[in-house]
């Protein structure tokens, strides 16, 4: 069998969740982009709209229209920042904290299995390799 390179296995697996994350999503009229975005909101206090891009590692395009969807189906509103008149801050909605909710619920569903299915170690292995994946490239250690 020949044998598939780590990007190839982490970009199937990604593809993979992302379509399970979309088909559940969809159950909500939402998509995964959504979720994650609610997902990334301070519930309470809001989230700088600002901070959101790089929270998500999302360019600022992107997340730009999907603010605008989310406003628009009425999961969020944005409010001035009390302490910085120039930046926004990003609120849920009491609908956008239900959705919020449901979003948690499949995230930690899906990390539930998982963990049944696969030894502590493993799960140590797994965590251990995508962090040195992620040193190496946020260090350019791979391409310089």
């Amino acid at each position: 069998m020949k044998e598939k390179t780590i990007d190839y296995v982490l970009r199937t697996t990604w593809l993979a969740v992302q379509k399970m994350y979309n088909e559940e999503a969809a159950k909500f009229d939402a998509t995964m982009a959504i979720a994650l975005t609610l997902l990334s909101i301070d519930p309470v206090d809001g989230t700088p709209s600002t901070a959101l891009g790089p929270k998500m590692g999302m360019e600022a395009t992107s997340l730009s229209r999907i603010l605008k969807t989310m406003e628009e189906r009425g999961v969020i509103e944005r409010r001035p920042n009390p302490q910085d008149g120039r930046s926004v801050l990003i609120h849920l909605t009491e609908f956008g904290r239900e959705k919020r909710g449901y979003s948690r619920e499949r995230v930690l569903t899906f990390n539930d299995t998982i963990r049944k299915q696969v030894s502590e170690e493993k799960m140590n292995h797994f965590y251990e390799v995508a962090e040195v994946i992620n040193e190496m490239i946020s260090n350019k250690k791979i391409y310089n």
